[in-house]
This record gives C-alpha cells, structure tokens and sequence, in this order.
C-alpha cells in the first residue's frame, strides 16, 4: 500500500447480510475500499491472489474451507497481505488457531462500527489488534504460564483421525504401515492423506512432515518407527 492510496479489503463472510454491512460500512470512507468478497475459504484464498489486498476481514466458522485454514493458506501465498479475524466466537481454540494461522487481528462480531475500522487501519499498518474480550483471554493465558495452561490443539483444523495419521507420517512411517498401526486399509490413509494436505495447505508429504514437526508431532514415534517399520 502506497502513501495516499485507499486500504484495499477483501470481505470473507458465508453471510451475504454481514458482507454487504461491511461494504456499506466502508463506502463512505476515503481511506478503505472493498476490492472483494468471498463465501467461504478456498473462494477467499482465490479472491485474494487474484486481488491482492492490504487486509482480508475473515470469518472463521464457514462451510468447506474454514476461516483458520485459509487464514493460513493466504499468509503463505499473498505473505503482504494481513488477516483481520471478524468471528462470532472468543472461545480459547479459536482465537489461538487463527493466531497460529497468521491473523494479524482479532475482533468478535458485535464491536463497534469504528472499532471494525480502526482494526482495518491499524492491522493495514502492520498493528496486531485484539479486541477486548480477546485480549484478555491472550493475557490470561500468558499469565497462568505454560506448565499450568493447557497447550493449544495443533492443526485444530484436522479431525482426530487426521491428526493420528499426520503424527504417524511426521515419525517417518510408510503408508503400509500406518495401515498396520491403525488397522485400517491403505485406501483409507491415502484418502486421509489427501485431506491433510488440503488442509493444511501443503503439496507434498515432505512438507506436511516439516509442519508436523514444527507443531511437535512424531517425536514420540519416531524411534519405535524407525526400528519397527524399516521401510
């Protein structure tokens, strides 16, 4: 973004009413424009590389592609571009999933008109912002200390089924023998598989292994893996 130039957004809502609120919102200010909008993930993280905007105002609960998936997928595409999280939810999973995402903000639905712009604008500049009630749950955490808060679910995206295969493939395990492990049939983890990495954004096993264990899994498994499961 230029000096002098508008902040150009992307509105990701699956609610057309709160896209078009938004859009009216901003209509009659100088210094923001909607240069487009988005129902659901994978549609967001199109409208964002095709439009490359300063800042994607994202919902979070949306059917398909959840905000927190393609939260992730665009820092990683279109890294100048910042998330503002606009959600319904507070709750302590999500807020840490769409920070651990790449949100630069977080706001809850119910904030004030001019708290929504003031957000846009700052996190435009580069400002993290957190709501009120937001930022009291990233305060109180912090403050209980890590040995007494529980430590955030990794890949909340993933169901628990993927999440068991993910750990499995980050301890070096062939397919065959995830199979084995879990007593299910080889389709069955390729098709686990698929999923994981659509979820979590990546194009190969290699990639997915490097996520994995940057979140901490297959530590445990690795060496019962490498000594059971040679191939």
């Amino acid at each position: 973004m230029s000096a002098g130039e508008p902040i150009r957004i992307v509105v990701v809502d699956d609610h057309p009413l709160m896209r078009e609120g938004l859009r009216a919102l901003v209509t009659s200010l100088p210094d923001i424009e909607v240069v487009g909008e988005a129902g659901d993930g994978d549609a967001a993280r199109r409208e964002v590389q095709l439009t490359r905007p300063d800042v994607v105002v994202m919902d979070l609960h949306m059917p398909g592609v959840n905000g927190v998936e393609a939260t992730r997928a665009i820092v990683r595409a279109v890294p100048a571009t910042r998330v503002l999280v606009l959600t319904m939810f507070e709750d302590d999973e999500s807020v840490f999933a769409a920070m651990r995402a790449g949100a630069f903000g977080y706001l809850v639905k119910g904030a004030k008109q001019e708290e929504i712009v003031r957000a846009v604008r700052s996190v435009a500049a580069g400002h993290a912002v957190f709501g009120p009630s937001v930022a009291r749950r990233i305060i109180d955490f912090f403050a209980a200390g890590a040995s007494r808060a529980p430590a955030p679910e990794p890949f909340p995206e993933l169901t628990a089924r993927e999440r068991e295969v993910l750990d499995l493939i980050a301890a070096g395990r062939s397919n065959a023998a995830i199979a084995r492990h879990l007593a299910i049939s080889g389709k069955t983890v390729s098709n686990h598989i698929t999923a994981i990495f659509a979820k979590l954004a990546v194009a190969d096993r290699a990639e997915a292994i490097v996520r994995a264990r940057q979140a901490g899994l297959g530590a445990d498994l690795e060496q019962g893996a490498s000594r059971a499961d040679p191939g």
